[in-house]
């Protein structure tokens, strides 16, 4: 029987229940620890979005100011991207394989709006967008057939400030929530647009906010709780101990520079007779405010006057923990993001190679998981699903076609950049043992490269067929014994001198 109706019958709950504390120390009200606890119970859309402009902010000026910041986006996207995600179609007829590879190659330089990137550029530039603001905006712009593109259309990376976070209200079908609206069953239906950046000069003049179909928008970013809209920067959680970091590595450089200012200080009981300078015995120099200098050259020595004395000063140096300081703060800013600290810095002390492999292998588990999870599905799947479509508008596929085999064109296998070997000669000789014992295929350890199997095969059997033409043998071709090695022998156990050959 549910609680509400006990309660209305006259049930009450006994005193010792209704007085329990909580069972986990993390949900205490009191003690000196947790008292002053007293975190938000904001949902997922207003924790992401309460303060989502003064974040990006932040951390857009780490980026562009922190080097540490700086690194870790270069190391995410180059990580996440490389050389690109590459999309191979997995229609079952060849020859459309062919022709859909061939039309993408030549898409690919003609993919940006803005002419600057090609499409793995967009990829690359989506991924920082992703790691700086928290979100990256992509709008499908068709063109018209005389613009003479292989395929009709073009791909505008738009930022996350033209999707405005204030607009929150509900309409006669549904809701706006941060900028997108929802219809009644929580379908996207429409992004609220900015038509010019809101932060560029003259944007507040020129801008119109303009409603655009949600499927000619991409919106991608990491999802962290149930019902987010919008996405948080990636180094949300250490912008301030970034920033403490900074003004304090700056406070010991400037120390250090301080220090570095070498200066002496000649006490004497009273005046000099004639003013002579008490090193050189020549008359002193002055400075701006008429105080009198007394300079050394390397190898000098001078004898000073009875009763003078000099004295240099002695400035505070670097702290003597300030190499571990600035390891440990930088590991922990390191981990927040997911990057180790040995990757991002380069600093392998005392790191052997069986843990570097064990931290890079936990990394690219934690790549491989955003790039399938989030990037291709978000972002690369339906760039594919438009490209197809548009094939169909420019008259390269037939419609009837297209209609009745949908899955089959829209079929596609999303291939990473390869990870390169750690160790060259053992990875292979393992992969070699996987491919012979039947536990994978060469075609997954060719994909895993980041390569396509039937270029690889192809390229192969081309240089194999001109090899025979030519009448070359190589050492790796498998079908020829190799060079000085054992002819297999006729009969050996008839033969007692290959008896005596095998022994």
């Amino acid at each position: 029987m549910k609680l509400p109706t006990l309660r209305a019958r006259g049930f009450v709950l006994p005193t010792r229940i209704q007085n329990a504390g909580s069972a986990y120390e993390g949900g205490a009200a009191t003690g000196s620890r947790a008292k002053n606890w007293n975190p938000s119970s904001a949902g997922p859309n207003s924790a992401a979005t309460a303060s989502l402009p003064t974040l990006r902010r932040r951390s857009r000026d780490a980026v562009r100011n922190d080097p540490w910041a700086k690194t870790a986006g270069n190391r995410w996207v180059s990580n996440v991207i490389g050389t690109g995600i590459q999309p191979y179609s997995r229609h079952p007829d060849k020859a459309v394989r062919e022709m859909l590879k061939q039309m993408w190659a030549d898409w690919v330089p003609e993919a940006d709006a803005d002419g600057r990137l090609d499409f793995y550029g967009l990829q690359a530039l989506a991924v920082r967008s992703m790691f700086n603001d928290g979100e990256t905006l992509l709008r499908l712009r068709p063109r018209r057939p005389q613009d003479g593109l292989t395929v009709p259309l073009q791909l505008q990376a738009l930022e996350g400030d033209h999707l405005p976070v204030e607009d929150t209200y509900s309409t006669a079908t549904g809701e706006v929530v941060n900028g997108v609206e929802f219809d009644r069953i929580g379908r996207r239906v429409l992004y609220h647009l900015w038509s010019r950046h809101p932060d560029e000069p003259g944007g507040s003049t020129y801008r119109q906010k303009r409603p655009v179909p949600a499927d000619q928008v991409i919106h991608a970013y990491p999802v962290l709780r149930p019902g987010q809209v919008r996405g948080v920067p990636e180094l949300a959680t250490v912008l301030l101990r970034l920033k403490t970091l900074d003004n304090f590595d700056d406070a010991v450089a400037f120390r250090q520079e301080v220090s570095n200012l070498f200066a002496g200080f000649i006490i004497k009981p009273s005046p000099t007779e004639g003013g002579d300078n008490p090193l050189t015995d020549d008359v002193p120099e002055y400075d701006d405010d008429d105080t009198p200098i007394a300079s050394l050259e390397p190898g000098s020595m001078h004898e000073l006057n009875e009763g003078q004395d000099v004295r240099f000063a002695s400035p505070p140096g670097a702290p003597e923990n300030y190499d571990e300081f600035m390891r440990q703060q930088l590991m922990a800013a390191f981990a927040s993001v997911g990057i180790p600290y040995e990757i991002a810095t380069g600093d392998l002390r005392g790191i052997s190679d069986r843990t570097l492999r064990v931290l890079v292998n936990e990394f690219h588990r934690l790549i491989e998981q955003f790039q399938w999870t989030c990037f291709i599905h978000q972002w690369c799947r339906p760039v594919w699903n438009a490209w197809v479509e548009m094939l169909v508008l420019a008259g390269e596929i037939s419609p009837s076609d297209y209609v009745n085999n949908r899955r089959h064109w829209q079929r596609v296998l999303w291939v990473p950049e390869g990870w390169p070997y750690f160790n060259p000669v053992q990875d292979v000789k393992a992969k070699t043992d996987e491919i012979r014992s039947g536990l994978t295929s060469r075609s997954e350890v060719i994909l895993a490269k980041g390569n396509d199997p039937e270029d690889v095969m192809a390229q192969i059997a081309h240089d194999t067929e001109q090899a025979d033409a030519l009448g070359l043998v190589f050492d790796s071709d498998g079908r020829h014994p190799k060079t000085g090695s054992k002819q297999p022998i006729d009969n050996p156990v008839d033969s007692p001198s290959d008896q005596t050959i095998e022994q």
